[in-house]
């Protein structure tokens, strides 16, 4: 899984990266700090994995990982060869989605490139750019594939009618992932094409340490958009998380309290865009290690198992599956196999966020 940090120069992207993946990186006050995109893992937090080592205990516990690029700042023109132009777009086609931090807090102190603070601008500067690089491509491909068209290729005459329905829909001013496709062929390649506004869009709202939960007048405006957009927006105060992340735990803790908060507003980032991208978790336990892989969501078992190793999917027989709540209620394998609560399923069986599984598959 991998998602991309985007938004305008200078308003806070490196410095939440810094604060999600403590890779130390440039975070300096002034546009196009970061050239080169930065990579980092994070951990995806999953309270199920301390549950089920209660019951199953472990030489050592792995969570998901996600995959992040903090990706140089856009500005206005970019898809024209503004600011880093090109070369940052060639970095956001990279990754499966994006995470776009939106500066929603007002300091003098801090430089806004636009010289004023206003996140639906923001965004809409974003999208405009992404959007004029979509068509860019749509044009170039639509090009190629009319050539082949009119040779008599079938593929190519698909290819015409899905990029024509891109092209209509950016001359409206709309993303490509306002586009459903039925048919799965046509959203395969769809993806071929690597279209910047046909990726998932997760909103961080990096707000003022005043306003660290994000109630404040420019964050409700940024919500109403993307809720408006089926997006999802998360407050996120950057300062703050870069300081609870140089923290032990015990002053970690008693720094959440005196802000009201619960946990470290990053750990819900990480949550989110795993869901935003479109993934869920299912665990393998034994005396060696516990472990979450990551599955698309509606995954079946032997895509599942082929996440473990390529030749698992290939040589599935069958897999054995029960849930995290089996195991608080009986206490043990054992006991839920005794019960008669350890399903086995086969090759058809959607895998469950949660699942707890044993694959077998041929030699």
């Amino acid at each position: 899984m991998e998602a991309g940090i985007v938004g305008l120069p200078n308003v806070g992207k490196s410095t939440l990266f810094n604060a999600l993946t403590a890779a130390g990186i440039a975070s300096e006050n002034f546009p196009f700090c970061t050239i080169e995109p930065n990579i980092g893992v994070v951990e995806v937090p999953d309270d199920r994995l301390k549950t089920i080592n209660q019951y199953m205990p472990t030489e050592k516990i792995i969570p998901a990982g996600l995959k992040l690029v903090d990706i140089a700042g856009i500005v206005k023109g970019a898809s024209e060869g503004e600011g880093l132009g090109n070369k940052f777009l060639s970095n956001i086609r990279d990754v499966d989605a994006l995470i776009h931090v939106v500066r929603c807090f007002e300091n003098d102190d801090v430089i806004h490139v636009e010289g004023k603070v206003d996140p639906l601008r923001d965004v809409e500067t974003i999208d405009t750019e992404l959007m004029l690089a979509d068509l860019q491509t749509v044009e170039a491909s639509k090009d190629r594939a009319a050539k082949k068209a009119r040779a008599g290729d079938a593929e190519a005459k698909r290819r015409m009618a899905i990029l024509e329905k891109c092209f209509e829909t950016l001359d409206q001013g709309k993303p490509i992932r306002k586009l459903e496709f039925s048919d799965p062929e046509d959203r395969k390649l769809l993806s071929g094409y690597r279209f910047l506004t046909a990726k998932t869009v997760l909103y961080l709202a990096n707000v003022s340490d005043d306003d660290p939960e994000g109630e404040g007048p420019h964050v409700k405006k940024l919500r109403e958009q993307a809720e408006s957009e089926g997006g999802l927006v998360i407050p996120v105060c950057a300062a703050i998380e870069a300081e609870l992340r140089e923290m032990d735990e015990g002053d970690r803790q008693e720094m959440l309290e005196s802000l009201g908060l619960k946990e470290p507003a990053l750990n819900v980032v990480a949550r989110a865009a795993y869901k935003t991208l479109g993934y869920h978790s299912y665990f393998t336990a034994g005396p060696k290690e516990i472990r979450a892989w990551t599955i698309p969501i509606g995954a079946k078992a032997p895509q599942a198992a082929g996440v473990i190793h390529t030749d698992f999917e290939r040589a599935f027989i069958r897999v054995e599956v029960y849930s995290v709540s089996d195991l608080e209620e009986f206490k043990s394998e054992k006991e839920i196999r005794t019960a008669g609560r350890l399903r086995v399923e086969g090759k058809e069986y959607v895998m469950h966020d949660g699942d707890v599984c044993h694959f077998l598959a041929n030699p």
